[in-house]
């Protein structure tokens, strides 16, 4: 049964982190924020949703870098119960699907709980500011990939708050697994 993320959190300032990469570096939010902008995914490794939607982010990711607005992925689930989650499963995921963007272990799981983080995957799109603008779903073709015609909601969003500071009025919440609480 999937989780609904909401965006009641819209206003929300992002708060800062600093956590273990798969590159083996610890990486802060004031390290890794675009210059027009940041997308967090809280994301993991087993999840349907997530797994649907995995190229995608991959391909998103690198379209608004190029609008100098990073993404950055947050797997924040219990490792323990979840071995599939693992830091391990985390670099073979990241690499299959080419991700070129940072992917965090947030192992004490205290960064999703700051953020309000319900469900993988969980997407917040924040303006130059670190002010919270867009809070829902990666695009329309959500676990249908084969679908031809999808809207690419979260791009659409990042380019208005690149353009205008502000989010859609309308957004649709991402769903997925729940987050692996301890």
């Amino acid at each position: 049964m999937p989780v609904n993320a909401t965006n009641d959190k819209l206003g929300l300032k992002a708060p800062d982190f600093s956590l273990l990469d798969i590159s083996e570096d610890i990486l802060s939010l004031e390290n890794l924020k675009g210059e027009n902008g940041t997308v967090i995914a809280f994301i993991c490794n087993h999840c349907p949703y997530v797994i649907a939607i995995a190229d995608r982010l991959s391909f998103e990711a690198k379209q608004l870098k190029k609008e100098s607005i990073n993404t950055i992925a947050i797997m924040s689930n219990d490792t323990i119960q979840y071995p599939q989650d693992s830091y391990e499963n985390m670099k073979k995921f990241a690499k299959k699907y080419n991700f070129d963007f940072p992917y965090l272990f947030d192992e004490t799981q205290e960064v999703a709980k700051k953020y309000g983080a319900i469900c993988t995957p969980d997407i917040f799109g924040f303006n130059k500011n670190n002010v919270l603008e867009y809070r829902g779903r990666i695009d329309s073709g959500v676990m249908n990939s084969d679908n031809k015609k999808i809207d690419r909601e979260m791009y659409q969003a990042m380019i208005a708050i690149k353009k205008n500071g502000v989010g859609p009025k309308k957004q649709f919440n991402s769903f997925g697994c729940s987050i692996k609480w301890r």
